[in-house]
């Protein structure tokens, strides 16, 4: 009987340390891969600062533009999102939130993904450029290059200024929009870009906060596994201080109206209160999940508004 439960004993063993059986993968893995939560939020930037500046332009609604606008700025998103997963593969491996994806787990080979997110670029890129104007399909090969480049390649792996520099890229899609219609860099574009730039190293820092231990393990520089949670709230309040003013120039500049402005300085000296009550909190991780949820909710809330203020104009 001794003998029959060593025999049990080591086929459990066995089975446990079995590797698993790797699937086929379907549909939705790749959906995954394009990390769809952010082309949702983002493509309503896009939207955003498309119909600000159609609003502002005088011009009768070129359906087909905007459509081929924002199906462009999706793809380009979605090409740096899988390029991304293909770059962060190793590195995804360590930490719990995405080793279980499917370029980590082998659902998913590494080849098929590069070229899976080479051919999203390529038609992202040639629906802005030949569809829209050579601008927008400019400012997407700008984007795309500092994302999949200089953030994931190269700084977010050996400096603490990744999430910084790499709001250049975040910061693309209404701008994208916007020059869609107007053909140029104007100061609505300048103002548009800087309340993305703004925006994202709270929004990241946030998160950071609350994943250090797997970011630190990961082997990613990032401020609070660098610096510390202190330094860091220090800096995501800077960009807050700075991110309220420049929400409100689009009023100032009389692209919007006083719906925007309200919801503007309403919005943003929420998240701001919320950004201070930082320095006082014994709880980091519960105070960052706040930071990050209103995070989220700020953006599409503030975009929605503005296009509704922009309709009502």
């Amino acid at each position: 009987m001794d003998k029959q439960l060593s025999i049990d004993a080591v086929a459990a063993a066995e089975a446990q340390e079995a590797p698993a059986v790797i699937r086929k993968p379907n549909a939705r893995d790749f959906i995954q891969l394009a990390k769809p939560g952010i082309l949702f939020s983002n493509i309503i930037t896009a939207f955003g600062g498309y119909w600000v500046a159609w609003g502002n332009s005088g011009e009768s609604f070129n359906l087909p533009l905007m459509l081929y606008a924002m199906l462009g700025t999706l793809l380009v998103m979605a090409s740096g999102c899988v390029l991304n997963n293909y770059l962060d593969r190793d590195l995804d491996t360590k930490m719990t939130r995405t080793r279980k994806r499917a370029l980590p787990t082998g659902v998913v080979s590494p080849k098929i993904v590069f070229w899976y997110g080479i051919i999203l670029g390529a038609a992202g890129l040639s629906v802005l450029s030949l569809l829209v104007n050579p601008l927008s399909g400019l400012l997407g090969v700008v984007g795309l290059l500092v994302y999949v480049l200089v953030y994931t390649a190269w700084l977010k792996r050996t400096s603490t200024l990744s999430t910084t520099i790499g709001a250049i890229s975040g910061a693309m899609p209404p701008v994208i929009g916007y020059c869609a219609v107007t053909g140029h860099l104007d100061m609505g574009a300048w103002i548009l870009f800087g309340i993305l730039f703004f925006w994202q190293p709270p929004h990241f820092w946030a998160l950071g906060i609350r994943r250090k231990e797997e970011y630190r393990a990961a082997g990613f520089p990032l401020l609070p596994v660098v610096h510390g949670n202190e330094l860091t709230k220090m800096h995501m309040l800077r960009f807050l201080v700075m991110l309220v003013p420049v929400s409100l120039l689009l009023y100032a500049y009389g692209y919007v109206g006083e719906i925007y402005l309200f919801a503007a300085i309403a919005l943003g000296l929420a998240w701001t209160f919320i950004g201070l009550a930082g320095f006082k909190t014994k709880d980091d991780d519960n105070w960052a999940k706040r930071m990050f949820v209103f995070s989220i909710n700020y953006l599409p809330l503030l975009f929605i508004v503005m296009i509704i203020d922009t309709i009502r104009g």
